[in-house]
């Protein structure tokens, strides 16, 4: 911590007798533990109101993009999942759509729909995260152990699906690696079945309770108009009554045959922020059920030998399958020439990758549209004006990921 003046002093004929004012600057990070990842924040302060706060990035920086470019476009899923490791099926997704696109690939139905299934649960775990943890950045530990009972039930379906709990690489170009086990469905129905119940102990437990509204309502506000100039996106611009949500605005694997509202509100504030990523919660839980309903026995990957790896069971019989699978493994596809971007509703805002082919059977350039940078730069305009112990529930209600950021 450090004591300089930032600004010239004010004049005293200013100030109630003969004061003078310096702002203190103070370091929150980049180790901080409320910073919800490797952030720094370069704070003023007069007295307890902050004058100014200056988000500074990049002690995560990984390469990601860079990486990605020189490796066949099936290895990339490996790095896209790590970026925001909260909600990585939505960025495994958003990769594969835009290489798709690339490939005109001719994605099965029922790989689309088990995509739509996994993103959606994998959203609803992101949120249980965001509440769990901004709970206790205002000093309440019980709603964590609620959110993680919940959280625990969604992990345990993702590891029946992919071998892991995190930084899952389960889809592929072309659909998926492997069909759902024959547990799936049943695992996921129950837990869908299961939420509403919880979600109502949530809502008893902290969203209707009357010190968090006096913690965050007309907390840190967000007008419509701020947002839009800061490209704001995902439930923080909605909570400010920009109801841009790519699942209907561009609606892509499906999505547009499911019925499900936007929740959106107007106030623009730390609560408003949180209220609408609960009522995504249950939306997420409506577009599950309904993609359960239509989920129909069939392929899982795209029949095309340019794309997806031949069955196992062909290689033992025909040595063009085990050229084929060789050729794959060893060099990948070669999408034609061109470039592509196709945006997506991860649980931060719009996610999408530009993608750029040569010819070759590497990526010429990546290049991911995050939304937790955006969504960081909202930190100051809304800090402003307010107190410093309010920041790190600030920082909390845009849920910013830092490897989302720096990748």
């Amino acid at each position: 911590m450090s004591v300089k003046p930032v600004n010239p002093p004010r004049d005293e004929s200013e100030l109630p007798g003969s004061f003078s004012t310096r702002y203190m600057r103070i370091n929150v990070g980049p180790q901080h533990p409320s910073t919800h990842g490797v952030l720094r924040l370069v704070v003023d302060l007069d007295g307890e109101q902050i004058v100014s706060v200056k988000p500074q990035v990049g002690y995560l920086h990984t390469g990601f993009e860079k990486t990605m470019e020189n490796r066949t476009y099936q290895q990339c899923v490996t790095y896209s999942n790590r970026m925001d490791y909260l909600h990585a099926f939505a960025h495994d997704l958003a990769y594969v759509l835009a290489v798709e696109k690339l490939m005109d690939a001719r994605v099965p139905v029922r790989a689309q729909r088990i995509r739509v299934i996994l993103t959606e649960l994998n959203r609803i775990a992101s949120h249980l995260v965001f509440f769990g943890t901004g709970m206790l950045d205002m000093g309440a530990l019980t709603p964590y152990f609620y959110c993680m009972r919940e959280r625990e039930g969604l992990m345990d379906i993702f590891e029946a699906v992919s071998g892991v709990r995190m930084n899952y690489g389960y889809f592929r170009v072309g659909g998926l690696y492997q069909d759902v086990p024959d547990t799936f469905e049943q695992m996921v129905r129950t837990w869908i079945d299961a939420f509403p119940k919880h979600a109502d102990e949530y809502y008893n437990l902290f969203m209707a309770n009357s010190i968090l509204k006096a913690r965050t309502q007309g907390v840190a506000v967000v007008t419509r108009d701020m947002a839009i100039d800061y490209a704001l996106t995902g439930p923080s611009a909605r909570a400010s009554g920009v109801p841009l949500d790519y699942r209907k605005a561009a609606p892509y694997s499906t999505y547009d045959e499911y019925v499900f509202d936007v929740p959106t509100r107007e106030e623009g504030d730390i609560y408003a922020r949180m209220a609408v990523r609960f009522e995504e919660m249950l939306e997420s839980c409506k577009i599950v059920r309904q993609a359960l309903d239509m989920l129909e026995p069939g392929p899982v990957k795209d029949p095309d030998r340019r794309i997806s790896l031949p069955p196992r069971r062909e290689l033992e019989n025909s040595m063009e399958a085990v050229i084929f699978h060789f050729k794959l493994v060893t060099e990948g596809f070669h999408p034609p020439k061109g470039e592509v971007y196709v945006p997506t509703e991860s649980a931060r805002g719009e996610l999408g990758y530009y993608v750029i082919s040569d010819g070759g059977s590497m990526p010429y350039r990546v290049k991911v549209k995050a939304p937790s940078l955006a969504n960081l730069q909202s930190l100051e305009p809304s800090s402003i004006g307010g107190l410093f112990a309010d920041m790190v529930i600030n920082i909390a209600s845009f849920d910013p990921v830092l490897g989302d950021v720096d990748k």
